[in-house]
Order: C-alpha cells, then sequence, then structure tokens
C-alpha cells in the first residue's frame, strides 16, 4: 500500500494512489480481488485450478431440489415481493401450495431486444427499470452456465468501480489477481478510470441506489436455490475489495438477507402454529410429519442466512464502520440502525448496539446524526426498551451531551433522542437540569426542539403507562395546560424577556396557548379550575400577549434576522383565521378586561397591545361598534393614569393602529380620540411648566413630558407656543432634574424635525425657514450650555441621564442639517457643518460616556429608556456622524476607531461596521488607521502621566498595553492579504528600528511590539498555506459558548479494534471531567435570566422623520 501511494501517480479526481486505497481493506490479510474470487467459486488463485461443479446435495436450479412443476424458472411476474405466499415454493413437496403472487406484465418485445445488447453496468447506470429482468436472465445464465455468469458479475464489479478490466471466461482459472491489481493501478495512472460513486453527472445521479436494487434483486431472485449453493454467495469475507462500492453491495445484500429471513420467519411461525393444531388432533399421519419436516428446513435455511449475516457483519462492518471515508461511515451506521430495526431477534442486543453507542463520539456530524436517528428509531418500539436498559445506562451521559453539541442537527437529533428516553422513563429529572439552559440558545432550531421536550414532559407529561391529564374535554384540558405552564413562568417573574423565550419555544407543540377564550376566562376569575396569583395574572397576561403577536406572524425574542419574512398564501391565510378567533374571543370581553386591570402597570401594557393583533372590521361586521369604543375609551384613560414607558408606548401604539388601520366610523372615532388626546396633554403640559415656573413640583411636567415625547415620536403635534413654552423653562428654571432637561431636549428636537418635515421643498417659504432656523439656534445654544456644565464622576456609582441624550440630540440634530443633504437645493440655507471647537466638545463628552464602567451601566440595566440612552447609542450616533460626512472625518473618524476592543464586544461591532461603510465611499482608511493608533497611544500616555494614582489611569494604561488586541484585529486583514515579500520587508524595517534599544528592560513595555513581530512572522511563513490547510466551509453555531466535549470514549480509528464480541460493561466506561452541579428540573432555568439582558428587545430608536 505504502508503496503504490509513494508511487507518484498524477493526482487526478480517481488517482492511482486514491484507488489503491479503495483496493486497501483494514485488518483483511486476504487479498481483496481473492476475496472476490474465491466468492466466485474460482480455484486458487495461486494458478491451481478446479472445475465448478455443483455442491453435492445442494440444489443447481433457482427453484430449488424440487422436481416437476417446481423445477422450472419463475416468470416475470412471479418475482419475490416480500409477502409469503411468494416463498411457498421452496416448500414444494413439505406441505400445499400457498396462492402465487398475482403476474406483472413484463417489459415489452421491443424493449428486451433494446435490453439484450447492454451491459449489466449499463442497466445498473441508464436502465433500472430492467433491472428485475436482467437479474431474471443472469441467474438463468448462472443455471445454465456458472462460469460466464460469474465472469460477468465480476465485470460488472469492476465497472461499477470505475475501472474498464475486461476478464475472459477461459482464462479466469489462470489469472493471477496480483496482475489484476497492477493493471488496475496503471489504469488509474493513465486517467482510464470513472467515479461513479461521487460522479456529478446527471444519469449517474441515482447510481447507488440502482446498485444496491441491483443485488436486492439477485439476492431475492436466488432465494429458492442459488442462495444456498456456497458457490454464487460463498460465506467468506464477501465483496471486500473496494471499499466504497463493496460498502454498498455488502451493507444492502444483509438488508436484502434480513428481508427473506423475515418472510422465513414468518413461515416457521405459521408451520409452527399448523403443527401444534395438528398435535391436539392427535394425528400423527403424514401431515404431522410433513409439517415437521417443513420447520425443521425452515429453521435450518434461517440458521443458515444469519450465519451469512453475521459473517458479512464481521468481515465487513467491523472494519468499514470506522472507516477513514465519513461517507461509508455513515452508510454502516445507517444500514445497522436499519438491521437493528428490522430483524431485532438477531441484532437488538449489546454485540450490536455498541457501535451506535461508539459513533456517538465520532468526530464527523454526519456520523453522529445518523447514530443519534438510527437510536430514535429503536426507542420509538416500546418493544424494543427492555433490551436496552444496560445500553442506556452506559451511553445516556453521551447522550445528553449531544444535545449541545456544536452542530446544530446533531443537537436537535438528539434532543429528540432524549424526549424518547424521557417518555419512557429512562432519564431522571437531575440529569435534564443543564438542558433547560438551552431555551435561550440562539439557533431557533435548538429552542423549539427543547420547547417541544419542556411541553412534552412538563406541561403534557407524555410518559409511558401514565395518564397525561383529563381527556375528552379540550377546555378542561387547556385549563390543566396552562396552569403547568404558568407554574413555569412563576419561576421568574421579573424577567418578561425569558418568559417570551419560554413562551415561544413551546408555542408550536402548545395548543392551550391558542386557546383564547381559555385565557381570557382565567383572566376573569369566570369559574376557573386553578386559581391565580398576582403573580400567574401577570404571567398569564404576557402569555396572551406574546401568544396573539406568535399567531399572527410576529417575533417575539430578540433575532438576528432583520428581514421581513415572506409568507406563502396558505401562512397568510392561516394568520388571517388566527386573527378571526382572537377577535371573536376579546370582542365581548376585551372592555371588561381593561377595565379590570387598567390600573395594574405590569399588566397593562401587553394587554392594551393586544388590540394591533385584531381583524376591527369584525367590530363593524358584528354589530359590536360599542365595545370598540369603549376599549379606546378606556385605553385614553390608561395613557393619563400612568406614566411609565411601556405603558405609554402601548397606548399611542394602539391608538394609532386603530386611527389608520379602522373601518370608517370606527376610524373617525379613533382619530377624534387622539385628537382630544393630545388637545387634554396640551393642556396638562402647559398647567405643569405654569406650576414649575412658580417653584412648584416638577414630577407632573415630567409625567406629561414623557406622554409628549411618545405622541411626538407616532405624529406631529402642532402649536404655536409649544417650543417657545419648552424653552423658556431651560433658560428660565434653575437646576432642574436631569431628567426633565432631557425630555425637553427631546421635544424641542422633535418639533423642529416634525417642522423640516412639513415645510415645502420645491418653494419653500423664508418665513417657514426663519423659524426653523430660529428653533435650531435655540436648540444649538442650550446644548452648547449643558456640555459646558455638565460633568461625569466615574468614582461614583451613579448613572445620570442628561450626557447620553444631550449628546444623542447634538448628533442626531447635526445629521438631520447636515450640509451635504441640503446643497444645491432650495433649502441649501438649513445645511450646517460644526465647527471644530464644538466637535472637540461634543467627542469629549462621548469619551466620558465610554469610560462608564459595565458594573455601573449593568446596575441600570432595568431603567426606562435605557434603549435610547446607553454607551452603544451615543457611540452609534457619534459613528453616524463620520459616515454621513456630517462633521471632520479626519477628526471624528480616528477618534471613534481608536475606542476599538476597549469597551466591549458591542462598541467594536459599531466600529466594525463604520469602517466597512467608510471603505465602500473613502480610500483614506490607511491615513485613518495610522491617525487612529497614534491617538489612542497618546491618550494613554497623557492619562498615565497625569493622573497616574487613579483607578481610571490605570485601566486607560492597562489599554494601552493592550493594544496589541487593536493591531491584530484591525491591522492583521491587510497584512495577511499582502505579497509574502512585503510582509518580510515590513518584517525587517520594523526589527530594524528597534536594534539598538534593550527591550529587556521593560518586557511589558514592549509586548505589543513583540507580539506584532510573532504576527508578522506568522503571516509571512503561513501566507500561502493557510488556504490549502482549509477543511472546506463549516457552520458554526452562533450563541453562548458550546461546553466542553469529552470525546475520549471508543478510539474508533486506532489501529487496533475491540472484538466484536465484547458486551457493554462497566470496563468500557469513558473518563469523564467532573461535572458542574446540576440544578432540578425547571429551576435551573433562574441561572438563565442574567444571560437575558444582552438580549433584551431593543424599542425602535427615536427617529426624526424624514
Amino acid at each position: 500500500m505504502a508503496s503504490m501511494e509513494n508511487a507518484g501517480v498524477a493526482s487526478r479526481p480517481l488517482s492511482a494512489a486514491r484507488l489503491a486505497i479503495y483496493l486497501r481493506i483494514a485488518s483483511i490479510s486476504v487479498h481483496p480481488f481473492k476475496c472476490l474470487i474465491q466468492t466466485a467459486g474460482f480455484c486458487c488463485l495461486q494458478k491451481r485450478a478446479r472445475v465448478l461443479e455443483p455442491s453435492e446435495g445442494g440444489p443447481s436450479k433457482s427453484s430449488g431440489s424440487n422436481a416437476g412443476k417446481g423445477d422450472r424458472s419463475p416468470t416475470d411476474g412471479e418475482q419475490f415481493s416480500g409477502g409469503e405466499g411468494d416463498v411457498d415454493g421452496f416448500f414444494d413437496g413439505f406441505g400445499d401450495r400457498s396462492p402465487k403472487a398475482r403476474r406483472k406484465r413484463g417489459p415489452s418485445a421491443k424493449a428486451v431486444g433494446c435490453m439484450e445488447d447492454q451491459r449489466l453496468i449499463e442497466i445498473v447506470k441508464y436502465n433500472s427499470k430492467f433491472i428485475t429482468y436482467a437479474v431474471k436472465k443472469l441467474v438463468e445464465q448462472y443455471e445454465a452456465d456458472p462460469r460466464s455468469a460469474m465472469v460477468d458479475i465480476l465485470m460488472m464489479l469492476f465497472e461499477a468501480c470505475g475501472a474498464k478490466y475486461k476478464l475472459d471466461a477461459q482464462s479466469i482459472d489462470t489469472t493471477d489477481v496480483d496482475n489484476i491489481v497492477v493493471k488496475l493501478v496503471e489504469l488509474a495512472a493513465a486517467g482510464e478510470v470513472e467515479d461513479n460513486y461521487t460522479s456529478k453527472r446527471k444519469e449517474l445521479k441515482n447510481f447507488k441506489e440502482n446498485l444496491s436494487s441491483f443485488w436486492n434483486a439477485l439476492v431475492l431472485e436466488c432465494q429458492n436455490g442459488p442462495l444456498f449453493d456456497n458457490i454464487l454467495f460463498d460465506k467468506s469475507h464477501l465483496l471486500e475489495f473496494i471499499a466504497r462500492i463493496a460498502t454498498l453491495i455488502g451493507l444492502q445484500l444483509v438488508t436484502s438477507l434480513i428481508t427473506v429471513a423475515k418472510v422465513l420467519a414468518n413461515q416457521r411461525e405459521t408451520t409452527q402454529r399448523q403443527l401444534t393444531a395438528e398435535k391436539k388432533k392427535r394425528n400423527d399421519g403424514p401431515r404431522v410429519e410433513s409439517l415437521n419436516k417443513r420447520l425443521s428446513q425452515t429453521h435450518k435455511t434461517i440458521s443458515t442466512i444469519e450465519g451469512m449475516m453475521k459473517k458479512l457483519f464481521q468481515h465487513l462492518f467491523v472494519h468499514r464502520y470506522r472507516d477513514v471515508d465519513p461517507d461509508i461511515r455513515v452508510s454502516c451506521i445507517n444500514s445497522l440502525g436499519i438491521w437493528i430495526l428490522s430483524y431485532p431477534s438477531l441484532f437488538l442486543q449489546d454485540l450490536y448496539l455498541k457501535y451506535l453507542g461508539w459513533t456517538l463520539n465520532d468526530k464527523v456530524a454526519a456520523v453522529r446524526k445518523t447514530s443519534v436517528v438510527a437510536l430514535q428509531n429503536l426507542y420509538e418500539v416500546d418493544d424494543n426498551v427492555p433490551s436496552l436498559g444496560l445500553f442506556t445506562e452506559r451511553f445516556c451521559n453521551r447522550m445528553i451531551e449531544l444535545a449541545d453539541d456544536i452542530d446544530i442537527s446533531v443537537a436537535v437529533s438528539a434532543i429528540g433522542l432524549l424526549k424518547l428516553l424521557l417518555r419512557h422513563q429512562l432519564l431522571t429529572d437531575e440529569e435534564l437540569g443543564p438542558l433547560y439552559d438551552l431555551l435561550i440558545d440562539e439557533p431557533p432550531m435548538i429552542r423549539r426542539a427543547i420547547g417541544e421536550l419542556v411541553y412534552d414532559h412538563l406541561i403534557a407529561q407524555n410518559v409511558k403507562g401514565s395518564q397525561s391529564g383529563p381527556k375528552g374535554d379540550d377546555g378542561k384540558a387547556s385549563e390543566v395546560h396552562l396552569g403547568r405552564m404558568l407554574q413555569i413562568l412563576r419561576e421568574f417573574p421579573d424577567d418578561p424577556i425569558l418568559s417570551a423565550y419560554v413562551i415561544d419555544d413551546v408555542w408550536d407543540d402548545m395548543n392551550a396557548m391558542k386557546d383564547w377564550t381559555c385565557m381570557v376566562s382565567l383572566l376573569l376569575d369566570e369559574n376557573p379550575v386553578i386559581e391565580l396569583t398576582d403573580v400567574d395574572a401577570t404571567n398569564l397576561v404576557r402569555l396572551l400577549n406574546a401568544s396573539a403577536k406568535k399567531a399572527v406572524g410576529e417575533k417575539i425574542v430578540p433575532s438576528i434576522e432583520n428581514r421581513k419574512p415572506h409568507y406563502s398564501k396558505a401562512q397568510k391565510d392561516a394568520v388571517d383565521n388566527y386573527k378571526r378567533e382572537i377577535t371573536t374571543a376579546l370582542m365581548k370581553t376585551y372592555p371588561q378586561l381593561l377595565q379590570k386591570y387598567i390600573a395594574d402597570k405590569a399588566k397593562l401594557p401587553p394587554l392594551v397591545e393586544i388590540l394591533i393583533f385584531l381583524k376591527l372590521e369584525l367590530y363593524s361586521l358584528k354589530r359590536r361598534e360599542q365595545s370598540f369604543k369603549s376599549v379606546l375609551d378606556l385605553i385614553v384613560e390608561a395613557f393619563f393614569k400612568h406614566g411609565e414607558e411601556d405603558a405609554l408606548k402601548s397606548c399611542i401604539k394602539s391608538l394609532t393602529f386603530c386611527a389608520i388601520e379602522g373601518q370608517a366610523d370606527l376610524r373617525d372615532y379613533a382619530q377624534n380620540k387622539m385628537k382630544d388626546l393630545e388637545n387634554e396633554l396640551l393642556v396638562k403640559l402647559k398647567s405643569a411648566i405654569k406650576a414649575v415656573m412658580v417653584g412648584g413640583d416638577e414630577y407632573s411636567l415630567l409625567v406629561n413630558l414623557k406622554r409628549l415625547y411618545e405622541l411626538q415620536l407616532k405624529k406631529n403635534v402642532s402649536n404655536e407656543d409649544l417650543y417657545d413654552d419648552l424653552t423658556s423653562i431651560l433658560r428660565d428654571v434653575k437646576g432642574l432634574d436631569d431628567e426633565v432637561v432631557a425630555f425637553v431636549l427631546l421635544n424641542m428636537y422633535l418639533q423642529i424635525a416634525w417642522s423640516l418635515q412639513s415645510i415645502d421643498s420645491e418653494k419653500p417659504s423664508e418665513v417657514s425657514l426663519a423659524v426653523i432656523l430660529s428653533r435650531r439656534t435655540a436648540l444649538f445654544e442650550q446644548l452648547d450650555h449643558i456640555m459646558d456644565s455638565v460633568v461625569i464622576n466615574h468614582m461614583e456609582r451613579r448613572r445620570t441621564v442628561l450626557p447620553f441624550r444631550v449628546s444623542i440630540v447634538l448628533a442626531e440634530l447635526w445629521n438631520l442639517f447636515r450640509r451635504s443633504k441640503y446643497k444645491s437645493t432650495t433649502l441649501e440655507s438649513l445645511g450646517y457643518y460644526p465647527d471644530m471647537s464644538t466637535v472637540n466638545k461634543f467627542w469629549n463628552l462621548c469619551q466620558q460616556i465610554l469610560n462608564i464602567t459595565d458594573e455601573t451601566e449593568d446596575e441600570y440595566a432595568n431603567e426606562e429608556y435605557i434603549e435610547e440612552s446607553n454607551k452603544d447609542a451615543v457611540l452609534l450616533a457619534a459613528a453616524k456622524l463620520v459616515a454621513n460626512d456630517a462633521v471632520s472625518r479626519d477628526f471624528l473618524g480616528p477618534e471613534i476607531i481608536s475606542h476599538f476592543a476597549m469597551h466591549g464586544t458591542s462598541t467594536s461591532e459599531i466600529i466594525k461596521h463604520l469602517i466597512t461603510a467608510l471603505m465602500k465611499t473613502t480610500t483614506s482608511i490607511p491615513q485613518m488607521f495610522l491617525e487612529a493608533m497614534k491617538r489612542s497611544y497618546q491618550r494613554c500616555v497623557e492619562a498615565h502621566l497625569s493622573c497616574s494614582g487613579e483607578v481610571l489611569a490605570g485601566k486607560s494604561f492597562t489599554n494601552c498595553t493592550d493594544l496589541v488586541v487593536f493591531l491584530e484585529v484591525a491591522v492583521a486583514p491587510f497584512v495577511q492579504k499582502l505579497p509574502a515579500a512585503d510582509i518580510l520587508d515590513i518584517l525587517k524595517d520594523v526589527q530594524r528600528r528597534a536594534e539598538n534599544v534593550n527591550t529587556d528592560e521593560d518586557p511589558s513595555g514592549w509586548r505589543p511590539y513583540h507580539t506584532l513581530l510573532q504576527l508578522l512572522h506568522e503571516k509571512y511563513t503561513k501566507n500561502e498555506v493557510m488556504q490549502d490547510e482549509g477543511e472546506g466551509p463549516t457552520v458554526k453555531r452562533r450563541g453562548r459558548p458550546r461546553k466542553a466535549r469529552n470525546l475520549e470514549g471508543k478510539k474508533l480509528f486506532a489501529g487496533e479494534g475491540s472484538s466484536e464480541e465484547d458486551s457493554i460493561s462497566a470496563a468500557e466506561q469513558n473518563s469523564h471531567d467532573e461535572e458542574e452541579e446540576e440544578q432540578p428540573l425547571i429551576h435551573s432555568l433562574k441561572a438563565s435570566a442574567a444571560k437575558l439582558r444582552a438580549l433584551k428587545v431593543s424599542h425602535q430608536e427615536p427617529k426624526a422623520p424624514a
């Protein structure tokens, strides 16, 4: 083998070296071609021949040894089909014949004539519909001339493997197998070998299936004779001469033999019943003797077939299941699963099951998945479970680990397997504890699979042999299931995001979540089966909202997919039906729900939001207009009753939806309610402003500013005095709370944005332009004044919202009036470009915000409007200025880039996107990178020299010494794309600059230098190797890091394989690291809550109208 691999054969698609690998069969001492020709029944290959003769006492005809009518060959219509009657001909003489199978129409005479000129390989490749007829003719040829039939089979095998080698029937007895091997390798070296197995040609797409069909048909055709003549199907190392083709054929032979054995087993059972019945009659006549003879012969035949299957397993499967080719391993494990499932009397034992367990550790995902799927099929059959007890005990830990496999498809299949183990009570709740953490995994397929498991085990409680709940009453079943769901949600009452994940995961399986009437009835306490606590009622309202949102096609959990989903007609119809069902269920009771929970700030927002999921036209069609008006009246009442962000957003969102989507009179009513709400709000706001002007309390002013802000995000609130009133607050009232000042600035900005949108861009009036410019100037003055006075004390663990709001409003205002937007238009006078002093002041404020510690940010993660006022929002606003060229790119661009990798992953991602955008619009990226490195170094040195004793300076200096992180990420992509010669020049230049410096005096200070040198060395030495070493594209799972996998287990690719006679025992246990302490059942979900803060569904950022 080694000589073949080192022969320097040309690397063609199927090279000589590759063919040599095919010819090499692991752990087989007899040469593969010798095995093949021995199988054909020829002479010893050391040039000693013997003449082929029928076996003594064995049948020489395909119909067996029966005389007379049974000696004829089967016709076209008498092919074996798997039924009991088809094999009764084998038992002629032992009893009555069963009715023959119905004849099928054979191929036409014209088709037969065309087929006569085709070789077997051509039929397998291109004319699969003639395989059955070709096999019949081949068996007839074997009965007449065994030698020529053997040669045809061997030729077909050679050609199936791609080798165009010809054998001669007359000289086959004197042929040396070594000469055949040498000739085949020469053919491969000359490029005369065709790869049929992996070919992409359209006509060969079914080649593997056709080849399997050929051998299946051959076995079934020979079941009444040649199958047992010890010549055509010798019980030696059958067909192990080329890995792919031989494995495919060998595995199919076992599958086909199982088919024959099952039919014979059924016949044996029938004979046994007949014999028992005859013995009960105490009749010892010829009938009993015939049945005894038939039973004995059938049992002997089955034993012979099982012996053939064992030999094939021992000499083919045991070596090929750990083949270096993963496709072969997949085929072996898939076939083993089929064998165990279809013939458990032989294969359902630890002797064979252990191979499925060992391959759970395979390094290739496809093999692991095949093994898991095979086990799923076994555990689905209840009768198999008792025999799987020891296997389950041995490999259950590995099955649980696979639920967190790096490959998504494997993990999903493993979760399905664990669900079956739970159903059979083969796993404990403690063992499942870590799995519930996967409910918040990022890949939706993983979450769906775990959700199905949670529903099956905790809600429906589908356990084998137990009652899962009330049957025959859907209402009671829904109440029971909802009660169990609420028990799960009770574990995290303060985390609606985690609740949404659980609801999203279970929704597809839990029909009770679509029982809107039942949920409403429980909320209204109408004859409930379960008594709701306040926490349960809150969770049930959230569940009702999330379920309705899910039903109409909305997302209820964060997703990286921002594209609008495309729905088919059937999906659109399903959504429409859900809307009708929800509307019908709530049409009468919705006002009652709102009235009951109108004062509850936790329950009101999700309850009000349900209105946007209803089909509003049904209110008119069913004469429920008054109910609709009552709902709007209650929502307006709730808007002025609450001042929290969620309540205000949901009320404005629902009212706006009704004012746009409502029908006729209902839409007019909603629009009038919006106008009344606006007027009432302005009255309350002006009253609050007057109260603050004379020293009154600021709470009423803050709440009404929040309401105005939410309203202005949806519509233009036009009032001539409003902007002046807001300006007067900032100008005349001193010592206002930071939050009040922030909302005044936001409302002033939105007033300007709406004014800008309402202006006529074709013929703008001078008055309108003057008003906008006047308002803009006033806002700029206020922002500039606040920037001069605002100070962020990083030593205090206190967070103020004002710096965030000032920086974001100023950036949005610059973007809104950027000069490039209005250049060469009628609105050119509105263009604005800030001076460098103001930009400097703005960026200094931004840097103070970026230096706020993550601990301080986390403490305020649950505050209102946190999505609009955090470090990411500030950096994003600044990045938009650079991307839109609203300020000097040469200054602000490098400043932003210099903060790369210093403030966490999210800020780094924003900077990456900024760099990507700049690469499309500017060519000065290298200069920006160089300037960014200079400024980062300068900033860190200055901080160290001026504040060396403070914590902040120490943090900055640590970032300076870790600047190599920035160099590796920002510079490496350019370095690796340079030619090797250029990298070498850069390396020499960097080394030359430090020739006269002793870097050992300050190792930590010079660490970035040495790291950069190492990086350049690696890129230079691996510049061309990196692409060659790639193993192809790999789909990686996103989300949380995968747990370390212990793959020690069975060493599948070791040189010495364990004997197949070994059974599963405790001695085969893999060594496992100590596992983390597992939390029981659903309580482990509590530990997942902290991971969800970063996943909180972000509210849409306030955007000014374009």
